[in-house]
């Protein structure tokens, strides 16, 4: 089917590249970009939802970072 469209001329002169790179025509390089959007859209994949686990522990001891002894002592499990 033959159509007409208006397009941005960079997208034009981008996709022209891409195809001759490509080694395919203009109407096949659209035909393929068309086809994976489409695609895209109708599988719309579920938003990713990140499920964080809660753990209980005890606080960290309290040492001055100033004093090295006190920090290896914290290190060390002293």
């Amino acid at each position: 089917m033959k159509t007409t469209l208006d397009l941005n001329d960079q997208i034009l002169r981008r996709a022209r590249t891409r195809a001759a790179h490509e080694g395919i025509s203009l109407a096949r390089f659209v035909e393929d970009a068309l086809r994976t959007k489409l695609r895209d859209d109708s599988r719309k994949r579920p938003a990713f939802k990140l499920d964080l686990k809660t753990v209980t522990g005890h606080a960290p001891p309290n040492a001055d970072i100033s004093d090295r002894k006190a920090l290896y002592d914290v290190l060390d499990g002293a």
